[in-house]
């Protein structure tokens, strides 16, 4: 996709002047998102950030763009107060604020309660047309996929978080819970995006679905499995797109790439083109009985080892798939903006010059 094609007014449902808001615009994907609405010729962003930082991302987008009229909100969305402020008279939200980290109560604070402060204020503001929520693949559950099938949207979400035990699935699922809930007793149009794994520059940590690093040497599991990569600016095309296209009201998009290497060829060239380094070599059904042991373990410990490694989490990474962008296609009218080859390049040359 071409800058004129961003350019071009494709039918959108609010116009380049009025107001959109994007919180977590300072993060990794927030700002290739106001740099992506900014190359799509949007004059009146909001972005939302938290107080005390440089925000080094936001301004390099910024600064990429001095025509911009964008305004640097800095607030805090467990604020009320600052809800209110940073959504009156705002027309799209682009919604990437999320909880991390392995507490729960801290994943459903930071995913929850500011997604409901924040809708609140929406709906509150009444001038909103379409609520984007950032979600993540993390929601879905592949326990009864075949491998090598096709995941889609039509993928079952997780039905069992607690077997799970991922705080970060947890605040997640919750989340896109709360946005539904607000359609369905206010009338918040929305959509829900799910990113596949999102790589870059400005992202130094080996894709998860590689393996596992945790016990001091890497462990590659499996291999011959695609890897539902979306570089970062494909991605923030595709979130924004899903808040301006007409008639995807309600609808889900998961976000992966074209042209997805294996992992083993993508652990391959890594190691060939930024530097190699020692790993091993488990097979998925080691992986997974292994992982059937660690459940039992933990079971028999009464909580003293707690289950983070289990056979949901080991099928979610590492049970090997094919994965589909066309409905992503179809719908939004999205495409690789950044083709693989392209994309891998320079991954691969910020990895190595960092």
């Amino acid at each position: 996709m071409s800058d004129g094609d961003m350019a071009s007014d494709r039918g959108w449902i609010v116009g380049r002047d009025e107001t959109v808001l994007v919180t977590g615009s300072a993060g990794f994907i927030g700002a290739r998102v106001v740099d992506s609405l900014l190359r799509r010729g949007f004059r009146n962003i909001r972005c939302f950030v938290r107080p005390g930082s440089g925000n080094p991302l936001l301004m390099a987008v910024l600064k990429e763009h001095p025509e911009h009229r964008c305004e640097v909100f800095s607030g805090n969305l467990l604020s009320r107060d600052d809800c209110a402020r940073a959504a009156a008279g705002v027309y799209v939200v682009y919604h990437l604020v999320a909880g991390r980290g392995k507490s729960f109560p801290g994943c459903f604070q930071g995913s929850v309660v500011t997604t409901r402060n924040l809708l609140d204020a929406v709906v509150a503001g009444k001038t909103i047309k379409r609520f984007v929520n950032v979600s993540s693949f993390i929601i879905y559950s592949n326990r009864r996929l075949a491998q090598n099938a096709v995941w889609d949207e039509s993928c079952p979400l997780e039905d069992d978080l607690e077997k799970r035990f991922d705080a970060y699935l947890y605040g997640k699922f919750k989340q896109d819970e709360i946005v539904r809930a607000y359609q369905e007793k206010h009338g918040v149009p929305y959509t829900i995006v799910c990113p596949g794994i999102v790589f870059g520059p400005g992202r130094k940590a080996l894709p998860g679905s590689l393996g596992l690093d945790t016990f001091g040497i890497f462990m590659r599991v499996g291999g011959a499995g695609r890897m539902p990569l979306t570089y970062v600016d494909n991605c923030a095309d595709a979130i924004v797109l899903a808040g301006l296209i007409p008639g995807v009201e309600g609808e889900v998009f998961n976000v992966t790439d074209d042209d997805l290497p294996k992992s083993r060829s993508f652990l391959r060239q890594y190691k060939k083109r930024v530097g190699r380094f020692r790993s091993v070599w488990l097979s998925y059904p080691l992986t997974y009985g292994l992982c059937w042991l660690w459940e039992l373990y933990a079971a028999w410990s009464k909580g003293q080892l707690p289950p983070v490694f289990n056979r949901r989490n080991c099928a979610f990474s590492w049970k090997g798939h094919r994965y589909s962008n066309r409905k992503l296609k179809a719908l939004l009218g999205w495409g690789c903006r950044v083709p693989m080859k392209e994309a891998l390049d320079c991954y691969f040359r910020y990895q190595k010059d960092e």
